[in-house]
């Protein structure tokens, strides 16, 4: 196992590096840094995504027959690592990197040819329905109906917390074809036009007034057969294929390093306007946790990229990467929240819903507050111990 990166992979760094200095704009930056939610705007997304679509950059994940770069692995990380620390958001993952991979896997060449060149270029955008007012986690129990109708089914239910639903055009569900079996032998993954009449989209405002998530309802929505994507009834191999991308497809730890930056700027704040802060060093040693902590999880993912040079999807060891970005994103916002303490009431509720705050401080506590959903989505944490335990150490 080699954690030691190649002089040609730190050239291409540093082409990154530069890259990203001429053509990151600052609006985009300093938008992503006063963002409170998990995705920047919809607007902000795709401006950035179109400056690296023309620079050939935008999915380095994709093969190149569809417009990938054909990178290698370490290539992958090094420049997701450089794209964090200059400050760039996270482009929207759910069609990009969530359903585009489902549809190389297991859709049909019309499917590849009618939907992923438009998810590159931005033209369609996806939202993802998974969870339901009584399966979230549990996938398993799902309840949305689809009844086969002549060459349609006919959509009957509703999906619950759907991120960017109201900004979505598009969205991929799972869905019931079959209640003969086991529960997981009865879904199917299905592809629908948030137009299609019967569709019904209601806002969710966050406890840190944001619009993020929304419910959506179907009532006898009609959708093609040909809109499903692989086998009927064969959903569920097809949704836990593209969980694992959601959990681990990517490498979290420079963009925690990134966030920790964020802390130890409140940090800075805090002992300039008063001589006693932290006087006790319990901040220090919070924050001294988290950096051993964050090097353990660096030094996972390294080990991880050398194992997968070869190619492959990211496995079940991509639980352990969910669980452990999502315990330190936490203990940083947890933490952040701490140093600011009563200056935390600085959060006042944005009018329109938007995700972003006049400074950082002010995002601070609603960063803080929607991020604890980081506990649930993409499968809770009790779940993720449950795959490791099986999966990994074969418990």
């Amino acid at each position: 196992m080699d954690l030691n990166f190649s002089e040609d992979e730190l050239q291409f760094q540093q082409e990154v590096k530069q890259f990203l200095a001429q053509n990151l704009p600052p609006h985009i930056v300093e938008a992503t840094a006063n963002n409170a939610s998990v995705f920047v705007e919809k607007d902000l997304a795709l401006e950035w995504q179109a400056i690296l679509e023309s620079k050939g950059w935008a999915v380095p994940q994709w093969p190149v027959e569809h417009g990938g770069t054909d990178w290698s692995p370490a290539q992958k990380y090094l420049f997701s690592k450089e794209c964090y620390l200059a400050g760039a958001p996270m482009l929207i993952p759910l069609g990009l990197l969530m359903l585009a991979p489902v549809i190389m896997a297991f859709g049909s060449e019309q499917q590849k040819q009618q939907y992923l060149p438009r998810i590159l270029s931005g033209e369609q955008y996806w939202c993802q329905g998974y969870s339901e007012p009584g399966a979230g986690s549990d996938l398993a129990g799902l309840k949305l109906k689809a009844e086969a109708d002549g060459e349609d089914y006919i959509v009957n239910g509703s999906k619950m917390w759907t991120t960017h639903a109201h900004l979505a055009d598009h969205i991929f569900c799972l869905v019931r074809t079959d209640n003969s079996g086991r529960p997981q032998q009865g879904i199917s993954f299905l592809l629908i036009a948030m137009d299609t009449p019967g569709v019904k989209v209601e806002p969710i405002i966050t406890m840190a007034g944001d619009h993020e998530v929304n419910q959506v309802f179907f009532t006898d929505v009609r959708v093609p057969m040909s809109n499903r994507i692989g086998e009927e009834n064969k959903g569920w191999s097809y949704a836990k294929y593209l969980l694992e991308f959601e959990r681990g497809g990517g490498f979290s730890a420079p963009r925690i390093s990134h966030e920790l930056d964020g802390l130890r700027h409140l940090i800075s704040q805090g002992r300039q306007q008063d001589p006693e802060f932290d006087a006790r060093g319990e901040i220090e040693r919070r924050v001294a946790r988290i950096e051993i902590d964050l090097k353990a999880l660096e030094i996972t993912e390294l080990r991880i990229l050398s194992s997968v040079s070869g190619g492959g999807n990211p496995g079940p060891e991509s639980s352990i990467l969910k669980l452990n970005t999502t315990r330190l994103e936490q203990e940083i916002n947890e933490l952040s929240v701490d140093v600011l303490g009563y200056r935390g009431f600085a959060m006042d509720p944005v009018a329109d819903g938007s995700p972003y705050r006049p400074d950082f401080t002010s995002s601070v506590v609603p960063r803080y507050l929607n991020n604890r959903a980081a506990s649930i989505f993409g499968g809770s944490q009790e779940v993720q111990r449950n795959i490791i335990a099986k999966m990994v150490l074969g418990l």
